[in-house]
């Protein structure tokens, strides 16, 4: 061997991604974060607070898009105190975070037929301990606190007693740190089991043949909704006024309204409540529904009641299933036979609804108490609620899975799928000859 052949090949067997590329990636996704969470705040008007609190709020909204915990507070000394719950994903900003991050990931691991489960390990924990340390610098920056001039008797009282409300908000530093790793992992896992060419530890290679065309047909189905979501959101903003609303939305909480719009679609039912001034951004029909004494049931029935436009959800959430499960065939190895198809398209939906209803979920409340007693109203106590009919949900994606599944195969007989050697026509002439 030579002395040159030495240095090449050693070059060839250091693996390609280090600190460097670990915190290019992580960069990458804190900037898609950020950049985000804050065009979407200033398009809300969050850009107006007082005492430098915009870059805390944005700071808070990333968190919240981690998976992070933000505690919400009130006080007036000894005369009012603040009760407040608040459980709500911008997932826009989670959305883009999470694209970014999973490009950086796997972009280092590309061109590669196997990795070692010691180096895709090693990988996955440098990228895993720079996070770590940025979710701590945006936990501990996330916190402000405002103070508030409510009027009324809280107001009148403050004025008297010389004891000015206060509102203010604080990440929960640990609980940040534990779930916004849990959601760093999921990411990773989930960007090894929809990527088609990156390399997997020799192990798992046989399973790829049946996780990753679920997985990816998933991936394309949400982002499909998204992009659909994304157009609709244009043209309001271009044919109805309130472009910076509009866009807040967008930046903010698109994947929260056209991810709800498929589980409607497929016939699943939410109970929720808004109740008080504030709200959440979402459409005037949704409002519409939830805004009674007892709150009320989202689902195609009662929204159609005032905008009979919503039937069209079914129609094209059905065309998008039916395209996800083409996809998912054409992915799949030549020669899989339509009832594996149908089968891996039902347990597929039925993770993806599960997950979708959990990040969709909605738990927000904020109410002043008087000297301890109660809730006072003045416009100061607001409550919004959104939680899934779970299992109503799991048994419709499930139908709706095995009957797109089997209709896929077929429609994807015509493409040409990996795995798949044509052969000629026997009765046709072979080249050369006439």
């Amino acid at each position: 061997m030579s002395q040159q052949e030495t240095p090449d090949r050693a070059r060839a067997a250091r693996p390609p991604h280090g600190w460097v590329q670990a915190l290019v990636a992580v960069v990458a996704g804190l900037v898609a974060l950020i950049a985000t969470a804050a065009i979407g705040l200033w398009a809300a008007g969050a850009a107006t607070l007082p005492a430098g609190a915009f870059p805390r709020v944005v700071a808070a909204t990333v968190v919240l898009a981690v998976g992070g915990t933000v505690e919400l507070s009130g006080d007036a000394g000894p005369i009012a105190g603040g009760t407040s719950a608040l459980a709500v994903r911008p997932l826009s900003v989670t959305l883009a975070g999470a694209l970014a991050l999973a490009a950086g990931f796997l972009r280092p691991l590309r061109h590669r037929a196997v990795v070692g489960t010691r180096e895709l390990a090693g990988w996955a924990a440098r990228l895993a301990l720079l996070w770590a340390v940025a979710l701590l610098a945006l936990a501990a920056f996330a916190r402000h606190t405002f103070a508030v001039s409510p009027g009324g008797t809280i107001g009148e009282l403050g004025d008297l007693l010389d004891a000015a409300p206060t509102v203010g908000f604080r990440a929960d530093v640990p609980r940040t740190l534990v779930v916004g790793l849990l959601w760093l992992a999921a990411l990773l896992l989930l960007s090894l089991a929809v990527s088609r060419t990156a390399p997997l530890p020799a192990r798992l290679v046989r399973g790829q043949q049946s996780v990753r065309p679920a997985a990816s047909a998933m991936v394309a189905l949400l982002l499909a909704w998204v992009a659909v979501g994304a157009v609709a959101g244009l043209v309001v903003a271009a044919t109805q006024g309130h472009p910076a609303e509009t866009f807040a939305v967008i930046l903010l909480g698109l994947p929260n309204l056209v991810w709800l719009a498929f589980t409607l679609a497929i016939g699943a039912s939410w109970d929720g409540r808004v109740d008080g001034p504030f709200g959440l951004p979402m459409p005037r029909v949704l409002d519409q529904v939830l805004r009674t004494p007892d709150g009320g049931t989202v689902d195609l029935g009662t929204l159609a009641g005032h905008d009979a436009r919503v039937w069209l959800l079914p129609v094209l959430g059905a065309a998008l299933l039916l395209g996800a499960a083409v996809l998912l065939a054409v992915r799949s190895p030549a020669g899989t036979p339509p009832w594996r198809h149908a089968v891996r398209m039902a347990v597929a939906l039925v993770l993806t609804v599960l997950i979708v209803c959990a990040v969709v979920t909605i738990h927000a409340h904020y109410g002043l108490s008087l000297f301890g007693i109660g809730d006072l109203g003045g416009g100061l106590t607001a409550e919004v609620t959104l939680e899934p009919r779970i299992w109503r949900a799991l048994g419709l994606a499930a139908l709706w899975g095995l009957a797109a599944g089997f209709l896929g195969g077929p429609l994807a007989a015509g493409v040409h799928r990996r795995g798949q050697v044509d052969h000629p026509d026997p009765s046709s002439p072979e080249p050369g000859r006439g």
